[in-house]
């Protein structure tokens, strides 16, 4: 009898149950990962309702938002290497189950602190469920289908955050904002399911391939990346403290993890060009697609004068955009690699970002959706190439954490971008208060944050071209 064809997931596929299959395995990582980022993207729009609902200030609601955040950035990469040891199957659904429970308490808290802490536990379950699904399909998905698997959970990604926004206005309107989190109970409980059923059991390690888990790493490490995206989100005075303490944690950080027998990162993974400028890339590409979410408004209502109905219906051009190219970009790095079309989504990204820029105002709404959807068609294009890339090349004992690695790095990227593509915007026309800028201002402030933007795309472009790896070349393990 032959063996199959692809080496990799054999081992997955023999330990699967008589129920499994691949579509029952695509169905329950899919809807994890729009579970988690419909978690972001539906309560944006319940801000409002619940500054009402609660008598309290915009600020303190933010956290509602930002708790949510905060649990997922500090806490993805330990997660992924603690996946890599005690099982990815079982962390999944574990934290599909946490997600599920945070979900039902959110919709039954009493007071505003009590939602901000249901919201950091519910963003505990997403980091789950971000930082292991990647990590799945190298388990349990043929090589030659990575990529239409990847592109796959780059569509249902993006529709979460394109979705996000309308049904949470329609589940506020006929039930109230409570309705926005018990939503995730229906659908926490499904994907639960589907992923108790299909997924391959984990393998068992022995003693000798298990080594112990660095709690002491994790735990530095999660404050230095929360301190970091307080520094980039919450503002005032507080930002060079949190942005000293970043600095004294990473450097406490790695200093512990060269010291360490069974470190959370080896610092040898980052000496590896494919994998560090892949990682580099990635926050790149994502600085520029939230200079889109942050400058795009302004420039719509401003400049070109449009009404609320309008400016939002352009807003979602880019999420629809990328989860439209999604699957044909998967179907794309299966048929001709990932190295042409991560170049292939780059250059795209250089000439919609230089569209932004340049297109005269005479042209209207049309010169701002038309690069949009370049841009975030190039965005969808590079983030499947790239992801397939890392994980069809990293090696088993590692996969969680780089997986956890690449969420992280896009993460950090729409953190900063937030902030800096915010900075270089106000800058250019030299204003603090946009509510009285001029439409010229706003115009001029855009262009040059585009201009930015394209040049970032470009050097995300040359980081790809000097660190191509040498094919087939395999990342060591993080273990």
């Amino acid at each position: 009898m032959k063996p199959p064809l692809s080496p990799r997931p054999a081992a997955a596929l023999d330990q699967m149950s008589p129920h499994s299959s691949i579509r029952g395995i695509l169905a329950g990582l899919s809807l994890s990962v729009l579970l988690s980022s419909l978690g972001t993207s539906i309560a944006n729009v319940g801000l409002p309702t619940l500054v009402q609902a609660f008598g309290a200030s915009f600020q303190q609601v933010q956290w509602v938002i930002l708790a949510y955040l905060l649990a997922i950035t500090s806490l993805i990469v330990g997660i992924g290497r603690l996946g890599d040891l005690i099982g990815r199957r079982r962390l999944l659904l574990a934290g599909i189950a946490v997600f599920t429970l945070a979900s039902g308490l959110c919709a039954i808290a009493p007071t505003l602190a009590l939602l901000i802490a249901a919201r950091a536990i519910q963003g505990v379950g997403a980091a789950v469920m971000m930082a292991l699904t990647m990590a799945i399909v190298g388990d349990a998905i043929p090589k030659e289908k990575t990529g239409s698997t990847m592109g796959l959970l780059a569509t249902m990604s993006a529709s979460g955050t394109a979705l996000g926004p309308s049904l949470g206005g329609v589940l506020i309107a006929a039930w109230g904002w409570k309705a926005i989190f018990s939503i995730n109970l229906p659908l926490g409980m499904i994907a639960f399911g589907l992923a108790y059923r299909y997924l391959p059991a984990d393998r068992r390690p022995s003693n000798a391939d298990h080594p112990s888990f660095d709690i002491w790493g994790m735990v530095l490490l999660s404050l230095t990346l929360a301190a970091y995206a307080l520094a980039m989100t919450v503002g005032g005075d507080l930002d060079l403290i949190f942005l000293a303490m970043t600095a004294i944690g990473l450097g406490l950080f790695f200093w512990l993890e060269s010291r360490t027998q069974s470190p959370l990162i080896r610092v040898a993974m980052f000496r590896q060009s494919g994998l560090r400028g892949s990682l580099l890339s990635s926050a790149l590409v994502a600085t520029i697609v939230m200079a889109t979410l942050v400058v795009g408004p302004f420039y719509l209502t401003k400049t070109l004068g449009q009404g609320a109905v309008i400016v939002g219906l352009t807003m979602s051009v880019g999420p629809l955009v990328a989860a439209l190219t999604g699957i044909p970009a998967g179907r794309m790095v299966d048929c001709f690699g990932t190295y042409p079309v991560t170049l292939g989504g780059l250059g795209a990204m250089v000439l919609g970002a230089l569209g932004l820029a340049v297109t005269p105002l005479s042209v209207g709404l049309a010169g701002y959706i038309v690069p949009l959807a370049v841009l975030t068609a190039g965005y969808a294009l590079f983030q499947t190439a790239n992801n397939t890339a890392v994980m069809t090349h990293v090696s088993d004992q590692g996969r969680g954490l780089v997986s956890a690695l690449l969420n992280l790095s896009r993460n950090l990227g729409l953190i900063t971008g937030a902030s800096a593509m915010g900075a270089v915007f106000a800058l250019a026309w030299s204003g603090s208060d946009v509510a009285q800028a001029t439409a010229q201002a706003v115009a001029t402030g855009m262009r040059t944050t585009f201009l930015v933007a394209a040049c970032v795309a470009a050097a995300a472009l040359a980081i790809t071209i000097l660190g191509r790896k040498k094919p087939g070349h395999e990342m060591e393990p993080a273990a």
